[in-house]
């Protein structure tokens, strides 16, 4: 069993009154994790240390800031087997899953090291030759993370990599299903020399979650929020925000599209469309759930995927080095076989997979998907390709539009030009040409349109979302004024 404690001002502590609870493994139901239950007060304590450490922080030279950065992403990969091992048993997650959290992470880390030498001061010509005008970006205070347990090291590390290179402080608020794993990023970022109290962390009972999030977002040193998680709860912390007037990223749901054109590389497609829907058992916010496919490859390519999916074996991490894990609760699982007998019931094909031992749900593939079904419009979360098949572009691009959410999307085929003007007609943040729609890059601006959020972290955008901008007005001469 794990230990998880608050980190304020350094130090490991317990919550005031003692209260703990339990994070359970989602197979066994073993505990897996004994955490610190952080009341109001402990939240508020958290960001008071925050608030104190800013200015020496925010001071910090660049260069300081970025060899503590690059020093944390060295000890992500050096901590890997203990991250693996904490993954498996807080998540479920496969070992491959925990591995591409620890590389991604790090990368993550090392990229907002070069952010920290980002120019912040230009100088712009006016309307007044007199007048200099100088736009300088600085830090804004405490920014307020909120990670999700689903990719727990990447968005965890996310949560307060670019906030802490642009010289804030952090209170990184843990997900109830991991907090040890969260734990681990600000231990790493401390042994990595960040000063105490520049990064602290906030475990608490999920009875608790509305009380403590409602007085960090409320903390007047709180500067930014910094969420991801689900649109349901994303709405929430954006209502909790605007009643405080503080600015939010939201990263919230996704029900990614990948287009199958007549032209594609089949056998590619299948590869994408397999690793998007399958990896981490599907519960990644860009995972692949609708599969649109042209009629006349789909035969072809349904054949190609089913054989794939069935290849595949999900089963528990701490038993064996299965390529899938867990879901993350017999709830969720539950919920995603109703998705799969809805769409069954009504006319859809099931090809692959379906099958739910407690938490362990193997691959599936349902065909023949069509609007009438729950599958098509409700976030899945599960390992599951829902094939849509459709006749022609337009078709295609009409029904991967027809969503709630836009967070990422993908189209095959071999004519580039093409997939390109189609990509621009999606609605979706983010669009992979011939590749999987789980696909990140730390430099690249990550985010959504519609109910998938706003707000853009990765590059220099996360310096404008992490940062306020300042306009200097220096004026050089003497000047007449109309009274």
């Amino acid at each position: 069993m794990y230990e998880a404690k608050l980190i304020i001002r350094g130090q490991t502590v317990a919550a005031r009154d003692g209260a703990t609870f339990d994070r359970l493994q989602p197979i066994t139901e073993e505990v897996a994790t004994q955490a610190a239950s952080a009341s109001r007060e402990d939240a508020l304590e958290a960001a008071n240390s925050a608030a104190a450490a800013f200015p020496q922080w925010s001071q910090t030279p660049p260069d300081q800031r970025a060899d503590i950065l690059n020093g944390a992403a060295e000890l992500i990969r050096k901590r890997e087997p203990e991250f693996i091992d904490v993954v498996a048993s807080e998540t479920g997650g496969s070992e491959s899953w925990a591995r591409f959290n620890c590389v991604l992470a790090a990368d993550i880390f090392r990229h907002a090291a070069g952010l920290t030498g980002y120019a912040r001061e230009t100088e712009h010509a006016g309307r007044d030759a007199n007048v200099r005008s100088i736009l300088v970006r600085q830090p804004v205070g405490v920014v307020l993370g909120l990670a999700p347990w689903n990719a727990p090291i990447v968005l965890g590390s996310r949560a307060v990599a670019a906030p802490l290179a642009c010289g804030n402080t952090v209170v990184l608020k843990a997900s109830e299903l991991c907090p040890k794993i969260h734990s681990m990023i600000v231990e790493v970022l401390e042994e990595a020399g960040l000063p105490a109290g520049a990064a602290n962390l906030v475990t608490n009972a999920p009875e608790s979650a509305t009380e403590v999030v409602e007085a960090l977002i409320g903390h007047n040193a709180v500067r930014r929020v910094n969420f991801t998680g689900s649109t349901r709860v994303g709405k929430m912390v954006a209502e909790t925000c605007a009643r405080y007037l503080k600015p939010a990223v939201l990263e919230l749901s996704g029900k990614a599209p990948l287009i199958v054109l007549e032209d594609a590389d089949i056998d590619e497609a299948v590869k994408a469309a397999a690793f998007g829907a399958f990896f981490n058992q599907g519960q990644i916010c860009i995972s692949t759930e609708r599969v649109i496919v042209d009629r006349s490859v789909a035969d072809t390519f349904v054949e190609k995927l089913t054989a794939k999916a069935e290849s595949l074996n999900a089963g528990d991490p701490r038993q064996g080095k299965f390529p899938l894990g867990s879901m993350i609760s017999a709830n969720a699982a539950a919920r995603v076989r109703e998705l799969v007998e809805d769409a069954i019931s009504k006319e859809a094909a099931l090809l692959a997979g379906g099958t739910i031992t407690n938490t362990i749900m193997q691959p599936t593939v349902v065909d023949h998907v069509d609007s009438s079904m729950r599958i098509y419009r409700e976030e899945s979360f599960g390992p599951v390709a829902a094939v849509i098949r459709v006749s022609g572009e337009d078709e295609a691009i009409s029904i991967a539009n027809d969503t709630a959410y836009g967070l990422a999307a993908s189209v095959f085929s071999r004519d580039i030009d093409r997939a390109r003007s189609l990509a621009m007609r999606l609605e979706s943040g983010i669009c992979a040409i011939n590749g999987p729609t789980v696909y990140d890059d730390p430099a690249m601006p990550f985010g959504g349109m519609k109910d998938s959020g706003y707000g853009r972290l990765g590059g220099e955008e996360s310096v404008r979302e992490f940062t306020e901008l300042r306009w200097l007005a220096i004026h050089d001469n003497p000047k007449e004024y109309p009274i």
